[in-house]
């Protein structure tokens, strides 16, 4: 009997965290899709490359969601049990609430093995592929972005005046930049032309023109009648270099410890800045991806203590108000404790404050129930 309601407690939780944290994050998702329109928008990036990079920062907001909708299910659970007298279940077959508890944050580990799951492999290799689909992603919208009137500059090295376009495509008074180093630079000028768009290449066909060839000792100028302008060796001007959050795991903790104990180690063919001036950005992600998720078993733990009054009693709902901000404190000081890492001390503290908060939440609750345990 007792297997069987703790069974259903499981499913319940397991059941309304999936659809709690799901639904939140997608409409998060939904959200953020908006701002990804710019990578059509402004840096002429395909469809494809757009939904590419959507779904793949799908993990990373499942991520941030967690431990907020891990709260919401817990008290959430608890207190349904207790408004349709099912706790009274548990404890007329003779179940302890320390049981009842304990089994919830033994079950929390399960979530924490998620969290630390998703941090440390599934969210950094998804953001680097979003990464890659940048990367690899060619200007397919560029037609889209030239625009009467108006400097456009979506590509490296390269900006672009039109005076006037048609809705057929054709171009006049065209003017394009290209800045090929420091000392040089070419000018182009066209009466006329028109975006060509074939195997996935774009150029631009031009009439009756000039070039105008710039460097630090002369300036030549050669007219022409027709040229074709390629637009396929441009790259975008979107950051292709990987952010700390997109690498892999294992270089950040190596680069922890080569930088904590002067451990003389290059990291080969790493996009990783391992030094002291990146120090502190590189312990922040360390502390993300490794300490945080230790919260979850925290929060379940204090989550759990509804049960310590029933609906019946005078400080039910003012002890659900107390926990219920609590949990929130606790969830705000996970997320930005990790700025507040700047050296040895403030690391160890901040790393032993959830098994500090768990110690202490669990003393008060055995004190609690001492007479019933």
């Amino acid at each position: 009997m007792k297997k069987i309601i703790f069974n259903k407690l499981i499913i319940d939780v397991t059941k309304f965290f999936f659809l709690s944290s799901l639904s939140l994050s997608l409409i998060i998702l939904v959200v953020q899709a908006v701002n990804f329109l710019d990578y059509v928008s402004e840096d002429g990036h395909g469809i494809y490359t757009y939904f590419g990079i959507t779904f793949l920062n799908f993990p990373k907001i499942f991520s941030r969601v967690m431990p907020f909708c891990i709260f919401i299910t817990v008290f959430y659970i608890i207190n349904k049990y207790e408004l349709k007298n099912e706790l009274l279940i548990f404890w007329n077959i003779g179940i302890k609430k320390i049981k009842f508890i304990n089994t919830l944050v033994f079950f929390s580990f399960a979530f924490l093995s998620l969290q630390l799951i998703l941090n440390t492999i599934i969210v950094p290799k998804s953001l680097d592929q979003a990464r890659e689909f940048v990367r690899k992603s060619n200007i397919e919208f560029f037609p889209n972005l030239i625009k009467e009137k108006k400097f456009i500059d979506a590509v490296e090295s390269l900006t672009i005046f039109v005076e006037k376009k048609n809705r057929n495509g054709e171009l006049k008074n065209i003017y394009l930049k290209d800045s090929i180093n420091e000392n040089q630079s070419q000018i182009i000028y066209a009466k006329k032309g028109k975006l060509v768009f074939n195997d996935q290449k774009n150029h631009l066909e031009l009439f009756d023109g000039n070039f105008i060839d710039i460097d630090k000792k002369k300036i030549t100028t050669f007219s022409f009648k027709k040229t074709e302008f390629d637009l396929a060796k441009y790259k975008t001007k979107t950051t292709i270099f990987p952010k700390i959050q997109e690498l892999p795991t294992r270089l950040i903790f190596l680069c922890l410890y080569k930088l904590n104990f002067n451990y003389q180690y290059k990291l080969q063919k790493s996009f990783l800045d391992c030094n002291e001036k990146n120090y502190g950005n590189i312990i922040e992600e360390a502390f993300k991806r490794a300490i945080k998720p230790l919260f979850i078993p925290v929060i379940v733990l204090i989550s759990s203590l509804v049960i310590l009054y029933n609906k019946d009693n005078f400080f039910y709902s003012k002890f659900q108000y107390f926990l219920f901000f609590l949990v929130l404190t606790i969830i705000i000081m996970s997320e930005i404790s990790s700025r507040y890492i700047s050296d040895l001390y403030s690391t160890i503290f901040f790393s032993f404050l959830p098994l500090v908060l768990f110690l202490l939440t669990y003393l008060f609750l055995i004190v609690k129930l001492r007479k019933k345990i």
